[in-house]
């Protein structure tokens, strides 16, 4: 499964009244594996950023001027995506520029090119529900370091949000480590099965450990002058 993970920067945040791309990045994931084959171009968008996106991204007019016109990248852009999975942090935004580029083009949307989109914000809002769900935010939640991410950028942003989506949809079915057959089926150092080494260790409480916790439960029942939960439910387990 070919899936592209994507993220743009703008001159501002309305493609309506003329904001423009000026970065697009890319990262290509192949079976959910990191490939390498990444894409990433700047964007001459024949106009100033505001200030507040220019504070975010950090790319001036002037280091922007001799960069391509999207219409430049447009083409190589559409074979890249075509047909992939793309992934999307807040898509709507991304495809409201991208739509709006093509549409000066009169080529088709965004959408037409890919084999659907998935928004890891609207993922992240199902998953994580009342809490930030920013890129950042995502980053700390999973333990994915950002600490070289001083300013916006769309292929940095979009390596991060690859990261970001394999830990979301990671899934964990048991508590031991995935592991290669092979390497199973070697064993360890002593030649014991790697899944069998990997088994829960339980402990069991001792007596001293035993009796500290029934003083506990009669402190307990003093206090609430009856019977204390704990000792009701282990009645009913007890039944």
């Amino acid at each position: 499964m070919r899936q592209i993970v994507l993220d743009t920067e703008t001159t501002g945040l309305n493609p309506r009244s003329g904001d423009r791309i000026i970065e697009v990045g890319c990262v290509e994931l192949i079976n959910r594996r990191l490939t390498g084959n990444n894409f990433h171009r700047y964007v001459n968008p024949e106009r100033d950023s505001e200030e507040g996106a220019l504070a975010v991204h950090g790319l001036t007019t002037e280091f922007l001027s001799d960069k391509p016109k999207f219409a430049n990248i447009a083409a190589e852009l559409r074979d890249y995506i075509g047909g992939a999975e793309v992934i999307i942090h807040n898509a709507p935004f991304d495809i409201g520029f991208l739509d709006a580029e093509f549409k000066r083009l009169n080529v088709p949307r965004f959408n037409d090119h890919v084999d659907n989109v998935i928004d890891t914000l609207v993922q992240a809002k199902e998953m994580h529900p009342g809490k930030r769900n920013s890129l950042d935010a995502l980053c700390d939640r999973y333990g994915i370091s950002n600490a070289h991410r001083a300013l916006h950028g769309a292929l940095l942003d979009a390596e991060l949000l690859a990261e970001v989506y394999l830990a979301m949809t990671r899934g964990q079915n048991s508590l031991t480590m995935e592991l290669d057959p092979a390497d199973n089926e070697a064993g360890g150092a002593d030649g014991a099965p790697l899944a069998a080494m990997a088994d829960i260790i339980v402990l069991a409480a001792t007596a001293e450990e035993l009796m500290q916790h029934v003083a506990t439960l009669a402190r307990l029942d003093k206090d609430v002058k009856g019977s204390c939960i704990w000792h009701t439910i282990s009645h009913v387990g007890a039944s």
